[in-house]
């Protein structure tokens, strides 16, 4: 393997000569990275540690000197459901060479914000860059067989050009910046690696001061379903900068809504240059991970800028099979199913344990079978009233000739009613005649009454016979009491005959329910 069978090549990496924060400005930008000359230094005041750097190294050597890397975020098992598809990974870095070997077809190049002229073809420009871009999306070359494999082979690198590289001629000129200015860059590339339909943003660069531009472009992207990512910081070895047992927190890496990487070694400890933070939630490999340059050459490179790298790749995947989970679920898989936690759960130095690619998708199933994507009807469509609701079919206004149609049927009714009514008085008249005309023999009178007529009608139970009392002619069920024939039942007393109960108005014409305005649907 090529970190066993060839020196390794430690070497200081230039970023600057002295750590902490710069006096003048208050800002300090870390590469997240060290390795040899070419390495990236977005500001003034940057800390460094060492790496390991091995050029000329063979392909296939490489792929080997992998191994390790891949089997401790179990990126093996995770490309049988994931390999990135689909899915456009922003590095906020200092540019990626699109030509180089194992990232051939897969770099979308995006704007330099430095404000720097350098051309991509000095050989200065994008070394940074690249290594990361060959972490997260490399997928070798010669069929696959040889080369860098990313943790996202299939995804597509965005590359925004946001600081450049300790050796790029203008970065003297870029050195003596506002912080305003230089952080806005940061900012810019934020928002246009939103609008350029990236899901996940990479950022392995740190600076020691907030900045409310970049703050407000975190929250942007955030809302719009991104998921952010950087590295923690260099600064574990550096004592003179510890509060309280804590490494200076580094920005982005400290905003809400950012994953914040520290940097393993081999056998899964923490490296010892990796900042300590209560920003850090993750941990992946850190120390000696193959890279390939903007030179084309082969690098182990070391720092907690790869680990941001590796886990910007796992959320490639998830982004991939699940596209429609928000960057907070995301999170959640990754987070919750980190392997090795630290006793207690959570500690500063790892975060909540080291990124495991296979358990992350599969917990990313799970809540998106838990958290079903929102409907794909549009507000406009809302039913149940309101602005937004659909209007309903117009109808038309009725003319004169309708209204005059109308009142015409109504009166016809009314006649025909009336009709109808005397028709009915007149039949009961004529069978009460017919009745009172037939002679009927005393013995037919009433039990107990000396004599009397036959009723009409049954009387009401509990009379003998169905006959009600009274002498004389009484009055049959249903008559009432007075002159002449009283009103059979249904009837109101008095002069003429009222109208039978229910035809006054049948409950539920007056508007009968249902027909009024639907409350079932909440406008959405």
């Amino acid at each position: 393997m090529l970190a066993l069978g060839m020196a390794a090549l430690f070497a200081t990496s230039g970023l600057s000569a002295t750590s902490g924060l710069s006096a003048t400005s208050g800002l300090s930008a870390t590469s997240g990275l060290s390795a040899t000359s070419g390495s990236a230094a977005p500001a003034r005041g940057a800390s460094s540690t060492d790496a390991a750097a091995e050029v000329g190294a063979p392909a296939d050597e490489i792929r080997d000197s992998q191994l390790w890397v891949l089997n401790m975020v179990n990126a093996f098992t995770a490309w049988q459901v994931s390999q990135g598809a689909g899915v456009k990974v922003a590095v906020l870095d200092s540019g990626v060479n699109p030509d180089v070997s194992d990232l051939a077809g897969s770099v979308i190049s995006g704007p330099d914000l430095t404000g720097l002229h350098t051309p991509p073809s000095n050989p200065n420009w994008g070394v940074h860059g690249t290594w990361m871009a060959s972490i997260i999306a490399g997928h070798g070359h010669d069929g696959g067989g040889s080369g860098i494999i990313g943790i996202a082979p299939e995804a597509k690198i965005l590359s925004i050009r946001v600081i450049p590289d300790k050796g790029d001629p203008g970065y003297h000129t870029y050195d003596s910046e506002q912080e305003q200015r230089i952080q806005q860059s940061l900012a810019d590339g934020i928002m246009d690696a939103v609008h350029d339909g990236a899901k996940v943003i990479s950022m392995s660069i740190g600076y020691s001061a907030p900045s409310g531009a970049v703050r407000g472009a975190i929250q942007y992207a955030f809302q719009h379903g991104v998921v952010l990512v950087a590295s923690s910081g260099n600064s574990g070895q550096d004592d003179e900068q510890h509060d309280d047992g804590f490494a200076p927190v580094s920005f982005p890496a400290d905003y809400p809504g950012v994953l914040s990487v520290a940097a393993l070694n081999s056998d899964g400890s923490v490296a010892n240059f990796s900042s300590n933070n209560l920003s850090v939630q993750l941990a992946a490999p850190g120390v000696n991970v193959p890279a390939q340059g903007t030179d084309g050459q082969y690098w182990l490179v070391s720092g907690t800028s790869p680990a941001c790298a590796l886990v910007a790749g796992v959320a490639a995947l998830i982004k991939s099979r699940y596209p429609q989970l928000g960057p907070s679920l995301v999170e959640q898989a990754l987070t919750s199913t980190a392997q090795n936690a630290p006793s207690g759960g959570y500690n500063a130095r790892i975060g909540f344990g080291t990124v495991d690619a296979a358990a992350a998708l599969s917990a990313a199933g799970r809540l998106a079978a838990s958290h079903p994507a929102r409907s794909q009807v549009p507000v406009s469509a809302n039913f149940g009233g309101g602005p937004a609701s659909v209007p309903a079919e117009p109808v038309a206004p009725r003319g004169k000739g309708e209204l005059v149609l109308f009142t015409v049927l109504a009166a016809v009714s009314l006649l025909l009613a009336m009709g109808a009514g005397i028709g009915l008085v007149m039949l009961r008249r004529t069978k009460r005649s017919e009745a009172g005309s037939h002679d009927s023999p005393s013995s037919y009178g009433l039990p107990g009454s000396p004599g009397g007529a036959h009723a009409a009608y049954f009387g009401p139970p509990g009379s003998d016979s169905g006959y009600g009392a009274g002498s004389g002619y009484g009055a049959g069920s249903g008559y009432g009491a007075g002159s002449g024939y009283g009103a059979a039942q249904g009837y109101s007393t008095g002069s003429g005959y009222g109208g039978p109960p229910g035809y006054g108005g049948s409950p539920g014409y007056s508007g009968s329910p249902g027909y009024g305005t639907d409350q079932s649907d909440e406008q959405r």
